[in-house]
């Protein structure tokens, strides 16, 4: 089992940046690829970012250029860097964690972004 939790979450006024932060326990040698999803009220979770273990990123269309995704391994974290933020970047962001064979979700961290 893995265990993923996020934090960093928050309240940001448009064009402002913030980090998220997960960290995973558990048996975390079996995660490969890391990634973030998030999902808006009434609408599907979706991934939006993802980075494999030797550190290639990923990112949806919508995001290339504004957060950047990073991981420690050695901390067994994942970090989201979001930039420029906008009002439709206002969601819950999920940590995500696969094995390939097993994906694991963590609880959430609401971030909402003003206009």
């Amino acid at each position: 089992q893995v265990q993923l939790v996020e934090s960093g979450g928050g309240l940001v006024q448009a064009g402002g940046s913030l980090r998220l932060s997960c960290t995973a326990s558990g048996s975390t040698f079996r995660i490969n690829t890391f990634g973030w999803g998030r999902q808006a009220p009434g609408k599907q979770r979706d991934l939006v970012a993802s980075i494999s273990r030797a550190g290639t990123p990923s990112y949806v269309d919508f995001v290339k250029g504004r957060f950047t995704i990073a991981r420690d391994n050695a901390k067994n974290t994942v970090y989201l860097q979001m930039n420029s933020l906008k009002p439709e970047d206002t969601a819950v962001y999920y940590c995500w964690g696969s094995t390939g064979a097993r994906s694991y979700w963590g609880q959430g961290t609401q971030v909402t972004v003003s206009s």
